[in-house]
């Protein structure tokens, strides 16, 4: 599980042999042809990386970089430019992108600054089974399955669904779930968690708009109330 990338990049040929290299390294990779379908992927999808050209049709890249931290995302944000210009570097890094790589550029120094990125918060292995209704979660392997078909979750959803089970009965604030999983100070303003949680009740949930397993404790955050077995 190495974790799901957003690609949004313009060049048809670029986000084809990206794309099918990233998919090489395990990587479970969304598209997007220009910055509204970008935007709209980024803020509604749950992510764990974002690769984002500046060269795009519609709108800079620079501009959707600064929508998505003022819709309160805190999903890494890796700039791809053709601009060698330090200014716009620096930019990039202002309106709240994590990295930025310059074309042309070879994969493996893409692979490897993505590799860092997602490094900052390393997966927890955990040991034992958690099985709780029909969800199964083995935490060995990483593996989550419902009635015995694989879940794919994300990396960040996995951490917040190991986390929450951990702390099963727990009320667990918004603020603590950013900073344990994401690494964020409790203080940022960001929908980051909420957009998780409603990912995993889709997932795993019977009827998401009546949760069972995690549900939200209002001003507060959410708790796990699944009874589970390990």
């Amino acid at each position: 599980m190495k974790g799901s990338i957003l690609l949004v990049e313009d060049e048809p040929s670029l986000q084809s042999s990206l794309g099918l290299r990233l998919r090489s390294q395990g990587y479970v990779v969304n598209t997007a042809n220009d910055a509204a379908e970008g935007l709209e992927k980024a803020t509604t999808l749950p992510l764990d990386l974002i690769l984002l050209d500046v060269m795009l049709p519609d709108r800079d890249g620079f501009d959707v970089c600064r929508d998505i931290r003022q819709a309160g995302l805190a999903t890494p944000i890796l700039i791809l430019t053709a601009r060698k210009q330090t200014f716009d570097k620096v930019l990039g890094l202002k309106l709240g992108a994590d990295d930025y790589v310059t074309k042309p550029f070879k994969a493996e120094e893409l692979l490897a600054r993505i590799e860092v990125l997602l490094r900052r918060i390393p997966v927890r292995s955990g040991h034992g089974v958690h099985q709780f209704g029909p969800i199964r979660i083995d935490a060995q392997r990483a593996q989550v399955t419902r009635d015995g078909v694989p879940v794919h979750l994300s990396t960040r959803e996995y951490q917040l669904l190991r986390h929450l089970i951990e702390h099963a009965g727990m009320t667990i604030s918004r603020g603590e779930l950013l900073q344990s999983i994401w690494g964020y100070s409790e203080k940022a303003l960001t929908r980051t968690v909420d957009v998780h949680v409603s990912s995993l009740r889709e997932k795993l949930e019977q009827n998401p708009k009546f949760p069972e397993l995690i549900v939200t404790i209002l001003g507060v955050g959410y708790k796990f109330v699944g009874s589970t077995t390990s």
